[in-house]
């Protein structure tokens, strides 16, 4: 069956979050499609990283609806969204450090099956997640690095295993938390490349701090300030936006 490119497969309809009387995230809407990259961008404090924990189920809207794959899935939990096709990457690292590379993958896979013996099945003697781990690794560019230990991989490295983790539990959009933070040049290139090729079959949704990178890689970027939209559009939009400029005067800025 061909892709419908363009598909929305994440959209977050009018969404606000509170916490107590502050609002984190105020009326935001964001529509995330298949084979392209949504960045979510902002100064800290703008509400991208609460407004992501929305989207993923890990805290719910005050207000609003979020949907997956066209079902509204704003009181779902975040395991039965994951069950449903969203993966998400986090800042702080979650790789067991003292397992394999192979061995993180097949557990991520091992963890998404629906079947209520998996707990008696060994991972090593479970194919099907053995399959899926193989698969996520050579997307991630680690397939070399499978025997290696976790714990040993450069951050670069780590990061692409955090994707890879994510592949391998059979995702339709990829939620990335700031996925390039802390690298140099090389990983940087290596990580971007990784996001381009990921685009097919998936619909990605971005939050990062390095403009350069979310300029070129992005097809629709957002901007937020103080828990709303001020602009969304394409790359090129974005870059020309007075609004965008001005919230941006003083900080790292728009290029």
């Amino acid at each position: 069956m061909p892709e419908n490119v363009g598909e929305v497969l994440l959209r977050a309809r009018n969404v606000s979050r509170s916490f107590g009387g502050l609002k984190a995230v105020d009326d935001v809407s964001v529509a995330v499609r298949l084979g392209t990259v949504h960045s979510v961008i902002g100064t800290n404090g703008a509400g991208k990283s609460t407004l992501i924990n929305v989207l993923c189920g890990e805290i719910q809207a005050t207000e609003g609806t979020v949907e997956l794959l066209g079902h509204d899935v704003s009181r779902w939990s975040q395991p039965r969204r994951a069950q449903a096709g969203l993966g998400r990457s986090y800042q702080r690292n979650t790789i067991y450090a003292p397992f394999t590379v192979f061995e993180n993958c097949r557990l991520s896979a091992q963890a998404r099956l629906q079947r209520p013996w998996a707990w008696l099945t060994p991972a090593s003697s479970c194919e099907v997640s053995r399959a899926a781990a193989t698969q996520a690794l050579e997307r991630a560019g680690l397939a070399a690095q499978a025997h290696l230990v976790a714990g040993t991989l450069s951050h670069g490295q780590k990061r692409q295993l955090e994707i890879a983790m994510c592949l391998a539990t059979g995702p339709r959009v990829l939620v990335l938390d700031e996925p390039l933070a802390g690298m140099g040049a090389e990983e940087s290139e290596r990580m971007l490349s990784l996001l381009e090729g990921l685009k097919s079959g998936h619909a990605i949704l971005l939050v990062e701090h390095d403009m350069d990178a979310v300029f070129r890689v992005s097809d629709e970027i957002t901007v937020m300030v103080n828990g709303r939209v001020i602009a969304s559009g394409t790359p090129e939009a974005i870059r020309a936006n007075a609004d965008v400029q001005t919230a941006y005067l003083g900080e790292e800025g728009v290029h």
